[in-house]
């Protein structure tokens, strides 16, 4: 794991800073990538059970023998629009992950009302994939399943 003052990642110089008149500011959430096992199976996952669009088929820029592929809730969005967007690197030879400090707990997939969570509670479990059952906490209503590779999904909406 990098730390700030390692070379690899050096701090930006003052030249680097944008002037007060450029404020910078994060505006979202550009993609998150995960590593998956099988594409294909990951593709069946994503693409025909949950509905994101399969955009690019590709291999990782920095690791050219690995292929990546990129998903998105609208394929028509740029990476300047908002939409989600998820990218998976293949890695089938490598160890499984573990939880704790620096990994990722789970992906929380926004949806447009707590009738939908349960609309898509059963609709995973009409195609024998495992849920939970519906959480009512924090004015938020959700459901959590896992992906093939074993990543925590939670589908989740505002309560009504």
């Amino acid at each position: 794991m990098a730390s700030m003052s390692d070379p690899q990642f050096p701090a930006p110089s003052e030249a680097a800073v944008p002037a007060a008149s450029q404020p910078m500011r994060i505006v979202g959430l550009h993609h998150a990538t995960l590593i998956c096992s099988d594409l294909e199976r990951t593709t069946a996952f994503y693409r025909d059970q949950l509905g994101l669009a399969l955009q690019e088929e590709g291999v990782n820029a920095d690791d050219p023998a690995t292929r990546h592929f990129w998903f998105s809730s609208d394929p028509q969005a740029s990476g300047s629009e908002p939409a989600l967007r998820l990218t998976f690197l293949e890695y089938p030879e490598m160890a499984k992950a573990t939880q704790g400090v620096g990994g990722v707990h789970h992906l929380a997939l926004a949806v447009a009302s707590a009738a939908e969570v349960e609309a898509w509670r059963d609709y995973l479990q009409q195609r024998e994939i495992p849920t939970t059952e519906t959480f009512e906490r924090d004015k938020l209503r959700s459901v959590y399943l896992r992906d093939p590779d074993g990543q925590i999904i939670e589908i989740v909406a505002p309560s009504d």
